[in-house]
């Protein structure tokens, strides 16, 4: 268990940079609504729903959201894509916690495509490094998490399905308050915490309840351990051990899975609780329907796998120009073979002709920089 309580804010002056992560756990909090609705339309109660923010995507066509003619084939029945719904989920990083600071102007630094297959409820998850470089649009080619300032989640969605060849509608967006608060609501998460770690999260503490105005708990001992809110963000941000940032991403995967663990133990007062705490700093495009239709079968959704994308032996990283330090796909078209694979089963992926032009690209614009 964490240690004694420490005072909120240490050193004034100090900038305090918010690498958004929380989002992390918003699996676990669709989860939680999932079971909100699900409580309320068992008890016949049907006048209730959602207060969170909704973004109507009714009026966008696929090829506005970047999801190719191919990838509409392989969504029809029998194709391999089919069964499957896949979310993306967006931390923003946003000095703000109103919703407004989410429709768009800040970068997404955290991504985790959530690819379900609805047959099975097995759940795969796959973060996008957040300097991966890609096309992100009107945007150029640059760090993938600039998509989500230039457009918000719509354009961010189109970036990923263009890039990777997905068929992406649904999306969330969560502010950092937004982690803390629920992680609490649910009692917080188990997490183990190892003596490379211990230092960090503690400093990475003082920047996060200096910018939520609260307090903070130092954690005293490693081991595997609740954290609350505050302390969990702070794992979630460490990046200065072994790994840096990929080690990041494995990090946020794990709070996302523990978040997940302690939503199917909550209570209904509990759930309740946690919606009304967390609404408030959530912009999604899910509507009512599509969270009634998850809740078909929640009871068996299972985190079975989680992963990175590029990934590991198909990435490189290097400083290209003025865009700087940047995640490099080696060959985005063997990624996007990768990835169809890992999520889907496909072991005979063929990239579309986008894919297949990005690479080219993306390779022609980053090879005067690093070698291949």
């Amino acid at each position: 268990m964490a240690g004694s309580t420490g005072r909120r804010g240490g050193k004034s002056g100090v900038k305090i940079v918010i690498f958004i992560i929380e989002i992390l756990v918003i699996v676990g909090l669709i989860s939680v609504l999932i079971w909100f609705f699900n409580n309320k339309y068992n008890n016949g109660d049907k006048t209730g729903g959602p207060s969170f923010a909704i973004v109507n995507n009714e009026n966008l066509t696929p090829e506005d959201m970047g999801i190719s003619q191919e990838v509409q084939q392989m969504t029809q029945e029998g194709g391999t894509m089919s069964g499957y719904m896949n979310i993306a989920l967006f931390g923003i990083d946003a000095t703000s916690t109103g919703i407004s600071a989410l429709e768009k102007g800040s970068r997404s630094d955290t991504i985790i495509i959530v690819s379900v297959n609805q047959d099975t409820g097995d759940v795969k998850l796959c973060s996008v490094y957040r300097d991966t470089y890609l096309n992100t649009g009107s945007g150029g080619y640059q760090k993938c998490n600039a998509a989500y300032a230039l457009g918000g989640g719509n354009v961010a969605i189109s970036m990923l399905n263009s890039n990777l060849d997905l068929d992406i509608s649904n999306w969330v967006a969560i502010s950092y308050k937004g982690l803390a608060d629920a992680i609490d609501c649910l009692g917080g998460v188990y997490i183990d915490v190892d003596s490379s770690e211990i230092d960090h999260l503690n400093n990475y503490q003082i920047g996060i309840s200096e910018v939520l105005k609260c307090d903070y708990t130092p954690v005293t001992q490693t081991g595997y351990q609740l954290l609350n809110g505050v302390q969990a963000s702070a794992y979630c941000r460490i990046r200065y051990t072994a790994g840096d940032d990929f080690k990041r991403a494995e990090r946020q995967r794990e709070v996302l899975q523990a978040a997940m663990d302690q939503a199917k133990k909550a209570d209904a007062d509990t759930i309740v609780r946690t919606f009304n705490t967390v609404s408030s700093s959530v912009l999604t495009s899910i509507d009512s329907d599509t969270f009634l239709e998850l809740v078909k079968n929640v009871g068996k959704y299972t985190i079975v796998d989680e992963n990175g994308f590029p990934e590991a032996s198909l990435r490189t990283t290097g400083t290209i120009g003025a865009k700087g330090s940047c995640v490099i796909p080696v060959n985005l078209e063997s990624n996007v073979i990768w990835l169809h694979e890992y999520l889907f089963g496909d072991e005979n992926y063929t990239p579309s002709n986008t894919v297949k032009e990005y690479s080219t690209q993306i390779y022609n614009e980053t090879s005067p920089y690093v070698s291949y």
